[in-house]
């Protein structure tokens, strides 16, 4: 079975790995922890609020379908980046940040390890799982607030992580590369 690692374990990343638990084994990494406005969005549950994101996923996976992944608790830095994204068949990006992103894109082009991204617009206006090296990161600069703070876009956020999901599969079952841009009234191939 193929290797996915993915980076990031909030809104998207957490859905990604729920979706493809049976198509992959996964690796998670991610250094926050649970807070209470994470469960309206995130598939973690209240049990996990105070815990890692990585310990919370990795218990809900188990209880709820027996299923050990393995998971990193560190923040993915320069220095470390080898160490924790080597030996994966796929990276699936599911970071809020452009300075991780930077160093997952880097490594995925430096090693030519198949890297897809996952994104959401911080209004919930789009989404988007775009494999590298099409995915341009964007500034960070003038952002508006989180997509995932209150539950408002769960069924977008969903939707997002579905696509993801897709596209994650489609490359591991067949080797094609597709991507998707989503808004709030649909999706198109991309």
């Amino acid at each position: 079975m193929k290797k996915v690692t993915i980076v990031g374990v909030g809104a998207i990343g957490s859905h990604v790995a729920l979706l493809l638990r049976n198509e992959a084994t996964l690796r998670i990494v991610d250094m926050d922890r649970v807070e209470s406005k994470n469960v309206m969005s995130q598939f973690h549950g209240r049990p996990g609020v105070g815990k890692g994101k990585v310990q919370s996923l990795q218990q809900s996976m188990q209880l709820m379908f027996g299923l050990r992944i393995e998971g990193i608790p560190h923040r993915l830095t320069e220095d470390n980046q080898d160490q924790l994204l080597s030996g994966s068949d796929l990276i699936v990006d599911c970071l809020d940040n452009a300075k991780s992103r930077i160093i997952v894109q880097s490594y995925a082009r430096r090693t030519g390890t198949p890297c897809l991204h996952g994104a959401l617009a911080p209004g919930g206006q789009f989404g988007q799982a775009i494999w590298d090296p099409a995915f341009r990161i964007d500034d960070e600069s003038g952002m508006g607030g989180a997509t995932c703070e209150n539950g408002e876009h769960l069924p977008f956020i969903a939707m997002v992580s579905a696509l993801v999901a897709q596209s994650a599969k489609l490359f591991l079952r067949e080797g094609r590369t597709v991507g998707f841009q989503a808004y709030p009234g649909g999706f198109n191939k991309v």
